[in-house]
């Protein structure tokens, strides 16, 4: 099982700011803050995320096929997620919406942050 992901910046106070206004908004907290600026936050779940600079002080970059995946608990907390990354600045990857088929009504949204990093926001409906 997957837990703790990390993406790298190079302006570790606007990602701080980008990522505790976003994820605050669906229950993860900042629980460590780096002295190179970066940050950690975790959620409920046990899931965690840095947002760090790069330790061998090279730029950052996006991950060409690199994405990190927030399971949100419904289709309009993807809205939300995707809508207020939009509103930090974010960048549009993909809106929300159905993906797959009748069978696995999988609704996702995908964005950049503001380093480029790729996230999704994601919702799977029980199975009934």
């Amino acid at each position: 099982m997957l837990n703790y992901a990390t993406v790298g910046t190079n302006d570790p106070a606007r990602a701080a700011a980008f990522y505790e206004a976003l994820l605050g908004d669906f229950g993860w907290q900042t629980i460590m803050a780096s002295p190179n600026g970066g940050r950690t936050f975790a959620h409920a779940s046990g899931s965690m995320l840095g947002v760090v600079p790069p330790r061998d002080g090279g730029p950052a970059t996006a991950g060409n096929g690199t994405m990190l995946g927030f399971a949100v608990g419904s289709i309009e907390a993807v809205s939300a997620f995707h809508a207020k990354a939009m509103a930090l600045g974010g960048t549009d990857e993909g809106a929300p919406g159905n993906r797959g088929n009748d069978e696995t009504p999988f609704y996702f949204g995908y964005l950049r942050d503001l380093d480029g990093n790729k996230l999704c926001a994601y919702f799977i409906p029980p199975r009934g």
